[in-house]
């Protein structure tokens, strides 16, 4: 039995592959793309987050942007807190020890996540604690899109913008001092 296939029939059959063909290309693409941009063997989640936090801006005190494309050729800590978070606080004296030790290479955005505090809170904080970080507001709810269970929660990016690691919790303070430090030693080197 023989059968004609209608003009209809082809055209379809056409569409069909011109479809498949550009679905493979495009896969194919975004294959090498990511593999270019996963520098520290990331897994998914922390590619999702870097991605997130490449195209991500914060607020100052003053109500400036920062992105981490302003400190391009530093290593960044990206500090999810709030005042009410004890682990949160407990970090911050060890990373104010590695901001001295480190200080033309090493920047602490510390960043609330104004879910309880607000600016205001976060000003007077930074007032009677100066610590030297980069006090920011997440202004724009970054910390919604990547933190899943809750803070601190630390993000370590490179010199190039790409996340090294991310850390759920606190280590204590000599602990959270020993980590970055050696994170900082291995990737300043």
């Amino acid at each position: 039995m023989t059968s004609k296939l209608s003009h209809i029939d082809l055209l379809g059959i056409a569409i069909l592959l011109v479809a498949l063909t550009f679905i493979n290309c495009s896969n194919s693409g975004y294959e090498s793309e990511e593999s270019s941009i996963n520098r520290h063997n990331l897994n998914e989640d922390q590619l999702r987050i870097q991605g997130v936090l490449q195209r991500a801006s914060f607020k100052d005190l003053d109500g400036n942007t920062a992105q981490i494309t302003d400190y391009t050729g530093k290593i960044i800590l990206i500090d999810f807190w709030e005042t009410w978070c004890s682990p949160c606080l407990m970090v911050f004296p060890a990373m104010d020890s590695l901001r001295v030790e480190y200080s033309d290479q090493f920047e602490v955005l510390a960043v609330n996540t104004i879910l309880a505090d607000n600016p205001k809170q976060v000003a007077e904080f930074a007032n009677k604690n100066p610590y030297d970080f980069n006090w920011l507001v997440d202004a724009n709810g970054v910390g919604e899109q990547i933190i899943s269970m809750g803070i601190p929660f630390k993000v370590f990016i490179d010199t190039a913008g790409y996340v090294i690691t991310t850390e759920l919790g606190s280590r204590g303070t000599q602990g959270d001092y020993e980590k970055t430090k050696a994170i900082l030693d291995k990737y300043l080197n």
